[in-house]
């Protein structure tokens, strides 16, 4: 009976994926580009009276230079100083006080600010982002304020926890001409040393019209908000356009491994391999082996190192596709008390061998993809989320590949995983980190993986 079951919703969610395509989750987006080149993105979805508002600036840490790190993360913590038309604190105070919600956070790739809740809103947002955008005022007192609770929020999230600051030795070595090397956040010396005007230098540049996007998702009529990022965001002129980031990783010939010594609990082991983004069409089989590799407990590493083994307290696989340039995959695990570092890695190198030698039988792949197809899907559901995808991409390449995501993840073949394993997933195209515990009695912060792809 169970079995049946499970049958039944394996080919029940194949034939929702298709009718979801067919429909589209993103067919009505309305994409209106204003005379200063703005990217507008508006997609009407009438359920219930909410829209989030999102403005997406294509500047994250890869844009800055070696020095100068954390420039991004910071600014986006001055965009909340005020503006001499909206004071400190008023911009968030208007958005609570209506029932809605905002935050911003910046990546590896863009920096986002967004507002959620109540439609009759939509325009007062509008307007003060739009204000923000180029009258931000940023004085002294404020900056020196802000790079204190940045260098505060890196001692709590990085130095203090043992797992993170192995993540962020590991992506070091493991890129050495990209600007993905370094932290979102920042080097701590950087951030201690960066000024006034290099935030400036940095907001002026950066923050234009013609270096962002707006997406707007909810009970909305597209052709009244096009008239209002118009009247809102029309009127700011262009800036210069800011310049590409050209670093290209080259091509790593051995592998690396990084060694961290920190106070902590238990150790931890890290492996990171080269890979392609979404340019690549290997992407959606690499995002499938990341979810055969550790979605729930039915993944095949959860199942080998923490279920039948006893080896793992945990056990994954992360993989980020829409990044604007080529991304890593990472494998990692912690092992249980009495369990080595060395036990781990074997049984991952196990597990790349499995997958670089045996093909996925069918039914495993038929999971697998019902799993990355159901979960996005149901993702959409939220409007933010929705809206984050629109942006996100729009911001690293073109909104329209969202279109691709789910036909691309099916014509995935299990030849094409096995082939994916096996160009990939090698030792000279890998940097390995270890986690090597040095005992103390006071508790440590964190206690897991977390991807590194948002800093908020």
């Amino acid at each position: 009976m169970v079995l049946a079951l499970g049958l039944l919703l394996l080919v029940g969610l194949a034939h929702f994926s298709q009718a979801q395509e067919e429909a589209g989750p993103f067919s009505q987006v309305v994409e209106h580009r204003l005379q200063n080149g703005m990217q507008v993105l508006v997609l009407r979805e009438p359920r219930a009276p909410l829209v989030t508002h999102q403005v997406w600036y294509r500047v994250g840490s890869r844009n800055e230079n070696l020095g100068k790190t954390g420039l991004s993360h910071l600014t986006e913590h001055l965009m909340f100083k005020g503006t001499d038309k909206y004071k400190a604190k008023e911009f968030s105070r208007l958005v609570q006080k209506a029932g809605g919600n905002d935050n911003a956070f910046t990546s590896k790739d863009y920096t986002a600010y967004f507002q959620t809740g109540p439609k009759t809103e939509l325009k007062l947002w509008m307007d003060m982002e739009a204000d923000r955008m180029r009258g931000l005022k940023g004085d002294e007192k404020n900056f020196e304020t802000e790079k204190k609770v940045v260098l505060e929020e890196r001692r709590l999230r990085t130095e203090d926890d043992p797992v993170s600051f192995l993540m962020e030795e590991l992506v070091a070595a493991a890129y050495k001409a990209h600007p993905y090397q370094w932290p979102i956040i920042g080097w701590y010396h950087d951030v201690e040393t960066l000024t006034r005007d290099d935030f400036l230098k940095y907001y002026h540049r950066y923050y234009q019209p013609n270096n962002a996007t707006l997406v707007v998702v909810g009970d909305v009529d597209p052709k009244e908000v096009l008239l209002w990022a118009e009247s809102t965001y029309g009127k700011i002129p262009p800036g210069p356009q800011p310049p590409p980031v050209t670093a290209k990783e080259p091509r790593q010939y051995g592998e690396r491994r990084v060694t961290v010594q920190r106070e902590a609990q238990l150790p931890y082991l890290v492996m990171a391999y080269h890979v392609p983004n979404w340019e690549s069409p290997d992407a959606f089989a690499l995002e499938l082996l990341s979810s055969l590799l550790s979605q729930g407990r039915s993944s095949r590493l959860y199942q080998k190192l923490v279920y039948k083994d006893r080896l793992a307290l945990e056990a994954g696989a992360d993989y980020d596709l829409d990044t604007a340039n080529d991304s890593v995959f990472l494998l990692y695990g912690q092992p249980l008390p009495g369990k080595t570092v060395a036990q781990i890695e074997r049984s991952l190198d196990a597990e790349i061998k499995k997958l670089q030698a045996d093909l996925v039988e069918a039914r495993e792949l038929e999971k697998v993809k019902n799993q990355v197809t159901s979960s996005f899907y149901m993702s959409m559901d939220s409007l933010f989320y929705r809206g984050m995808v629109l942006g996100k991409l729009a911001s690293v390449a073109r909104w329209t590949l969202v279109k691709d995501y789910v036909p691309k993840i099916q014509q995935v073949s299990a030849e094409d995983l096995r082939r994916v394993a096996r160009q990939y997933f090698t030792p000279e195209n890998r940097t390995l980190g270890v986690l090597f515990p040095l005992k103390s009695s006071r508790p440590q912060a964190g206690g897991g993986f977390q991807p590194a792809g948002m800093v908020n």
